[in-house]
């Protein structure tokens, strides 16, 4: 497609629920503040100066990424307001039926990278519907969004810096180009669990030079997910993660379990892909969001430019979760701690958070995707 029908498509996509993905996904409609305090997000007008509010009774929302998905997932939304509306659209964009392969399968095409990114980024926004439609006060008092990997997307939807078509537009072109990256080279993704003495860096070094003696040129081994302590993802040549787990034990690690993905993203092997996302990232509108975290270091997004630069990079850059979590939840001691909601299939990102904070995770809820509840 030329880069003209491309921007006539998107221009005709826009039109699909953008009104209500500016109204109802935002943590908020003001700028942030300038001070170090965090904005306020109340919409009511007010004294500028308050007393500060109890971080209890304030919510934060992290959206899944890759992996999470399950045949069955949306079962549960489905009943709610506007959920069959994305799923429509979602058909329109995406040119298949992106409901029926969510909820059927068959398991194997819901496994591939450019059918689970959607599916996830899709599921994990209708979430968003019914907790809206069941406990609204979370989506209003939300301080903070965050999300894995693609969950970066419905988390910049959620905040109301991208509209849902469009951004489920990029989502499609990005997991079209990273399955073509992934299939340059054979390689791929390790969970990996280490002792405190492990050193993953220095593992990564020894797989590369085993990779060298095998033949293989310019290998590529490197922490790709950073989950919790001791906690990691490497992503790699298949020939280094292969080694990896052959010496785990000389290596201090306790376990170790390939990923069932067809790549390693987040790694230098995805350079390929951060062309096509970089353009078409450049071709839709991007509004400032208001507290949202970036993979690429843990940090809040600042601008519409940083949004468009930190995605593009995110491909061949580690995700920085457990620095996520630690910016989000950091605070003094004694001091309460916020709402969590996961929003997606699975509850990977609240083991995650188990582990990284334990009292944040005291807090935490599993909005299901798959319960049909009565009412």
């Amino acid at each position: 497609e030329g880069k003209a029908s491309l921007h006539h498509e998107l221009k005709l996509k826009r039109r699909v629920q953008r009104d209500r993905s500016a109204r109802d996904r935002r943590l908020s409609t003001q700028q942030p503040s300038s001070s170090d305090s965090p904005p306020d997000f109340e919409h009511d007008a007010a004294p500028k100066r308050r007393p500060r509010k109890d971080p209890s009774g304030r919510s934060v929302l992290l959206f899944p990424g890759q992996g999470s998905q399950f045949v069955g997932m949306a079962r549960g939304l489905l009943k709610y307001p506007n959920v069959k509306e994305m799923f429509s659209a979602a058909q329109c964009i995406l040119g298949y039926d992106l409901l029926s392969l969510c909820l059927e399968g068959p398991e194997e095409d819901l496994q591939r990278t450019v059918h689970c990114q959607p599916a996830v980024f899709v599921t994990s926004l209708a979430a968003v519907e019914k907790l809206h439609h069941d406990n609204p006060e979370a989506i209003e008092t939300c301080v903070a969004a965050a999300g894995f990997s693609v969950g970066e997307f419905a988390a910049l939807v959620f905040s109301g810096a991208m509209t849902f078509s469009e951004a489920l537009y990029v989502v499609k072109v990005r997991a079209e180009a990273m399955q073509k990256a992934s299939e340059l080279v054979p390689s791929g993704m390790l969970s990996v669990v280490g002792r405190p003495q492990a050193q993953y860096k220095y593992a990564c070094l020894q797989a590369k030079e085993h990779c060298r003696s095998l033949g293989v040129q310019e290998p590529v081994c490197s922490v790709a997910n950073y989950l919790f302590p001791d906690g990691r993802v490497i992503a790699g040549h298949q020939q280094a993660l292969d080694f990896l787990q052959q010496n785990s034990r000389h290596l201090q690690f306790t376990r170790t379990k390939p990923l069932p993905v067809s790549g390693a993203f987040h790694t230098e092997l995805m350079a390929s892909a951060t062309e096509p996302l970089g353009d078409v990232l450049r071709q839709v509108e991007v509004s400032q969001p208001i507290n949202v975290y970036s993979n690429v270091d843990g940090k809040r997004y600042m601008s519409e430019g940083h949004v468009r630069r930190q995605l593009a990079k995110q491909l061949v850059s580690p995700v920085k979760w457990e620095q996520t979590l630690h910016e989000i939840y950091e605070r003094s001691q004694g001091e309460s701690f916020p709402q969590t909601y996961e929003l997606g299939p699975g509850r990977q990102l609240g083991a995650t958070l188990q582990k990284c904070n334990r009292k944040a995770f005291q807090k935490y809820s599993y909005v299901d995707v798959v319960a049909k509840e009565e009412g």
